[in-house]
């Protein structure tokens, strides 16, 4: 039997944004998280629709039961993750900055979302504590470049220890740097590049190999 997608949700479990004068613009956000901490928001501006669509092109959604996202800053891939997640799996993000993670938790009104303050280095220990056990897909827009020394070589390990036999490790990146943290983890990286952003970002696939292989 197919998983029910959010698409077919009706009522309170879809994904709603809250109506609130008060509330900053996702663009005004996104932008106030860069100016304080560029190094780890990575671009001022948001990721374009045709990028978000090819980077999750390969996802199996029927088979999905949780989702990681590093970095879901307002929540530009958060929406569109949820509206294909299907109704029994779970979404948690994680960011550094408690702001972002304030702000997705007030502007979407959804159960199976998680958002945690925290660093992608300890993604085992953030899903340990949870008892969310072993991921499908972990998608990342951490500039892997300009992270501290030793964060992208934890981040990248940590990540194939939580991802499941014949799952994947999503990135896009404005630099290919982020190769040399999942080369060593992962049995097979395919990679692409999109022009439709801005900046334009290189894709890669990282995937792990099935039990059966």
């Amino acid at each position: 039997m197919q998983s029910t997608s959010a698409r077919t949700i009706k009522g309170p479990r879809r994904v709603d944004r809250r109506h609130d004068r008060r509330s900053p613009s996702p663009r005004w956000q996104f932008l106030r998280g860069f100016l304080k901490n560029p190094v780890m928001v990575g671009s001022i501006i948001p990721s374009s629709r045709v990028l978000i669509d090819r980077m999750l092109r390969p996802v199996d959604w029927e088979t999905t039961k949780l989702f990681v996202e590093y970095g879901p800053g307002v929540g530009t891939f958060t929406r569109p993750i949820l509206e294909q997640l299907p109704a029994d799996a779970k979404l948690v993000t994680v960011d550094t900055n408690p702001e972002f993670t304030r702000y997705l938790r007030e502007s979407i009104d959804d159960p199976r979302l998680v958002p945690v303050t925290g660093s992608a280095a300890d993604i085992e220990k953030i899903l340990l504590e949870r008892d969310l056990g072993s991921a499908d897909y972990v998608l990342s827009g951490l500039p892997f470049s300009t992270l501290p020394p030793g964060v992208g070589n934890a981040i990248g390990e940590a990540t194939a220890n939580v991802v499941r036999p014949g799952g994947a490790f999503l990135v896009y990146q404005f630099s290919p740097k982020v190769l040399d943290f999942i080369k060593p983890h992962f049995d097979h990286i395919e990679r692409g590049f999109e022009w439709i952003n801005v900046p334009p970002a290189t894709l890669f696939w990282a995937w792990k190999k099935p039990k059966s292989e």
